[in-house]
């Protein structure tokens, strides 16, 4: 009987030590998440009022910068809202002795580079004592040049590439191939052009004709804004809006772009304000670090939660 009691003893203890030991590692592992979720709170906080603190109006005379690098799309770095936005607050600032658009840029969305040229064009009336001028890089093509005509003038590299005037379509068809594999198309439609253009069907020469009418629509509302913008300096010829390209030196030939020069160079020796201030609409640091490590350590944390809460059993 005696020993019955021992062994009930021990057993007690044991399992109330096991208990204590689990509720201390419980403890710890929540003494960990608190941490680490005040540590997250305390360095977004402290990120947001950096940016804070570097956003507002800039002191002293400058010239602002905009850039236009990549493709011009919905969502890119180049896209109308980010471009514009930027615009905006170049204008806006009562420093800006003069704004440049340092263009890098294959094209894009006609739309979108018709959006930026448009409210180009509106600053410029707005703000008539703060010139606007391009910059080109390595590349100021299709919808890259439809934003640089929005400026007062353009500057260019020797060596940079400058033009393609033009609009595309690209698609691919793939009917022979489907023909080769045994796959049978098929399509129901409400309305007769509702598959315009499919790649899974032979080619509709009606299609084609009405998609040739749309570019060539586009393509004279392109040729409209380069005339609007370069007026008299344009040197047309009849190879100027084929969608070739030429070099930036060939190009200050044909009228497309106005003189040789950097970013640095426009700032210095044109705008007469060396020092540039950089207002291009990028994501700041708080969003950066959300995006980067926000949804991962959520995850972490809240999976940490969740194997570490009580649980009813």
């Amino acid at each position: 009987m005696a020993d019955n009691d021992g062994q009930w003893e021990r057993g007690l203890i044991e399992k109330l030590a096991t208990a204590a030991l689990k509720e201390q590692r419980r403890a710890r592992l929540w003494g960990i998440f608190f941490k680490l979720l005040t540590f997250a709170y305390v360095t977004v906080i402290i990120l947001l009022a950096m940016d804070w603190k570097s956003g507002g109006e800039v002191s002293g005379r400058h010239t602002a910068l905009v850039e236009v690098s990549g493709l011009i799309a919905p969502g890119s770095d180049a896209s109308a809202e980010h471009v514009t936005t930027a615009l905006q607050a170049a204008f806006k600032d009562k420093n800006t002795v003069g704004v440049v658009v340092r263009i890098n840029s294959p094209g894009g969305s006609p739309v979108q580079a018709q959006n930026i040229y448009e409210e180009m064009r509106r600053l410029r009336q707005k703000h008539p004592g703060v010139p606007l001028y391009a910059v080109v890089e390595d590349l100021c093509a299709s919808g890259g040049y439809y934003v640089a005509a929005g400026a007062d003038r353009i500057f260019v590299g020797k060596s940079s590439i400058v033009g393609s005037i033009g609009v595309r379509m690209d698609g691919f068809g793939v009917t022979g191939l489907m023909e080769k594999l045994g796959v049978e198309r098929r399509l129901l439609t409400a309305g007769e052009n509702k598959g315009f253009l499919d790649p899974f069907l032979p080619a509709d020469e009606k299609q084609k004709q009405h998609a040739q009418t749309l570019l060539d629509d586009i393509h004279q509302q392109f040729i409209s804004v380069v005339r609007e913008g370069r007026g008299k300096r344009l040197k047309e010829s009849p190879e100027m809006f084929t969608g070739l390209i030429w070099t930036g030196q060939k190009s200050v030939e044909l009228g497309l772009a106005d003189g040789f020069g950097s970013l640095d160079y426009v700032a210095r020796e044109v705008i007469k304000a060396e020092n540039i201030v950089d207002y291009t609409q990028k994501d700041n640091i708080a969003e950066k670090f959300a995006r980067r490590f926000g949804a991962g350590a959520a995850g972490a944390i809240l999976e940490l939660a969740l194997r570490h809460a009580p649980q009813l059993r």
